[in-house]
């Protein structure tokens, strides 16, 4: 499949657009959102309390990350029950109340959708485990040791994949002699899509909670379930990581050869026959454009939208993700116009700076310092939101949060960060280059409490907070911002307010400007007769551009610098973006910001 050239006009489809298209979505970490009961950990009924900040904010989508019974392994990732509330943040009649709270204010809830693994205490997983010939024993990737090696014998493993946690994606069940298969952490035991006991399961506890109420899911990593497994049941080997005894498996698991088959599958026991108010997003690591075209073409009914990875790893190093190296913005708007490119007939964008798991984008990609954070997170929410796609906040986006300052390795909580530290040290890495990386990529930096307001814990909880709350909260917090047209809030608002309310912004095509400048990210967005220039000066410098004629006098949609700019429509201040608008027809654009 030929993907069209990013730097073009690329005409959207506009054949009965869905509910989704002109949404924002909010993503919810409960355990870091707000605390109810003191007791350090945000909860259900922390959610409940702020819901009015999301409604007033304009979102119409609450994702909320998973709140299911969990050993918290991988923070709530590691699930023991598919249907109840883990007791540390409620129970399933708060979540219910937690549910009718968000349909009241007109908005939809999402559920974290867990499948490609379960928590190693969950009771499917313990049946497996109980004997070799257990029922369940087939709902897992069991393997017995390589041929001819004993089992614990250094390289004996069924493979020599690499752990996105560490170390090898095996573990030995010594009881049984056998491994098991995990992808993350040792106790995140991969599910075995390839039983149809299995896949009836999930798809059976799906249609439980969409009957409860919830209005869709965020399905993560669900491009692994498909493994490529031989007809004799084995696994193949991957290339070799260089300065590791493992190697790189991912090319039997990024969109196995059943995968597509598997979601079909999904969407014709789940979500066929059902009402179209629900939605559903696939997180996709190392999906490519021509795969998201056949995951989200409406024709195939697999998901709605993907969240692909490529924009977030344009600041990895040589090293990975702890080794990372500046932003160069040619880099961004190539991976982004391609997307745009790729999806403008078929399918669809999810658009995201931040979530669970990605460092605070004000500290990634913009200027946190507190002369610029405020005017570069605007910036960049601008440059976001105005693509073609459904944008999602993550919770403390809106209000520019910025990474922690961490100083030491006990300051983190993430399992990721701690394997990845000892296992740096033990190959004789320098301590200090990676705590460095750490502090910039690890996703303790998105999961310290929210910052309500000035005082202790940023009001988060009356108790000691699971995680520090970063000290920069007197000064950022929500209270401060609520009424403030010039927060970091009240832009994201104006942002959520302009999708709502002009059918370009969700629904326009896409021409990228500039695509060599290292300076400003510009774009247009056309629909009918009416065209929006995007400018963004992604920079701490002020710059000057050439503008496609006939934009003098145009109607300023959306700014985040007051005042007009003293050398017209091509003069960018510092961190400044504006969206102008006119009207094809020759007469003048609508103007004024919502």
């Amino acid at each position: 499949m030929t993907t069209p050239r990013p730097t073009g006009r690329t005409t959207a489809a506009r054949t009965d657009p869905a509910w989704w298209t002109t949404a924002v979505v909010y993503q919810v970490y409960p355990r870091s959102f707000a605390d109810s009961d003191g007791d350090g950990i945000g909860d259900l009924g922390g959610v409940l309390q702020h819901l009015d900040h999301l409604a007033d904010l304009g979102v119409d989508v609450v994702w909320l990350s998973p709140v299911y019974p969990s050993p918290q392994d991988d923070n709530g990732y590691d699930i023991s029950d598919y249907q109840d509330i883990d007791p540390v943040f409620g129970t399933l009649e708060q979540f219910d109340e937690l549910l009718a709270a968000v349909h009241a204010r007109g908005m939809k809830l999402v559920m974290d959708l867990v499948v490609n693994h379960t928590s190693d205490e969950h009771p499917w997983f313990l049946e497996s485990r109980s004997s070799t010939d257990n029922p369940k024993r087939d709902w897992y990737w069991w393997r017995p040791p390589r041929e001819g090696m004993a089992p614990g014998q250094p390289g004996a493993e069924p493979t020599n994949w690499h752990s996105f946690f560490s170390g090898p994606t095996w573990e030995l069940d010594e009881a049984s002699g056998e491994y098991y298969l995990h992808l993350f952490s040792r106790k995140q035991p991969d599910l075995n899509w390839e039983n149809p006991e299995v896949r009836r399961a999930v798809h059976e506890m799906m249609n439980w909670w969409l009957d409860r109420g919830v209005d869709g899911f965020r399905m993560d990593v669900v491009n692994m379930v498909s493994k490529d497994v031989a007809a004799d049941g084995s696994l193949p080997d991957g290339p070799p990581l260089p300065g590791t005894p493992w190697g790189d498996g991912s090319a039997a698991y990024i969109c196995g050869p059943r995968i597509h088959e598997f979601l079909h599958e999904m969407h014709e026991a789940v979500f066929a026959g059902r009402d179209a108010r629900l939605i559903t997003v696939g997180e996709m690591p190392g999906v490519t454009v021509e795969d998201a075209r056949l995951f989200t073409d409406p024709a195939r009914a697999e998901v709605d939208m993907v969240f692909q990875f490529e924009h977030v790893g344009l600041d990895h190093g040589p090293g990975g993700k702890f080794d990372p190296r500046p932003l160069r913005l040619t880099d961004l708007k190539a991976s982004f116009g391609r997307w745009q490119a790729g999806l403008a007939d078929v399918g669809w964008n999810s658009l995201y700076w931040d979530n669970h798991d990605q460092p605070r984008v004000v500290s990634r990609f913009g200027d946190d310092s507190p002369r610029w954070r405020v005017r570069s997170a605007t910036c960049l929410a601008t440059l976001l939101h105005l693509h073609r796609g459904t944008p999602y906040v993550y919770q403390g986006e809106e209000l520019g949060m910025r990474n922690f300052p961490f100083t030491h390795i006990g300051e983190f909580r993430d399992i990721e960060s701690l394997n990845h530290h000892a296992q740096a040290l033990a190959a004789g890495a320098d301590e200090e280059t990676v705590l460095a990386g750490l502090r910039a990529m690890g996703r303790d930096n998105a999961r310290t409490p929210v910052q309500w307001d000035g005082t202790e814990h940023a009001g988060f909880t009356t108790g000691t907070p699971w995680l520090p709350v970063n000290p920069d909260h007197r000064e950022v917090n929500a209270a401060a911002q609520r009424d403030d047209p010039g927060s970091v809030f009240a832009h994201h608002r104006r942002l959520i307010a302009l999708r709502h309310e002009v059918p370009a912004v969700a629904h326009g095509d896409f021409t990228m400007l500039l695509p060599d400048h290292e300076q400003v990210y510009a774009f247009t967005r056309t629909l009918g007769d009416v065209e929006l220039l995007v400018l963004c000066n992604v920079s701490g410098e002020p710059v000057a551009v050439d503008v496609p004629d006939g934009w003098a006098g145009s109607g300023l949609l959306l700014g985040n610098v007051p005042g007009d700019p003293p050398g017209g429509v091509g003069e960018l201040r510092a961190w400044e973006a504006r969206v102008h608008e006119r009207s094809l027809d020759g007469s003048a654009g609508a103007g004024g910001a919502p």
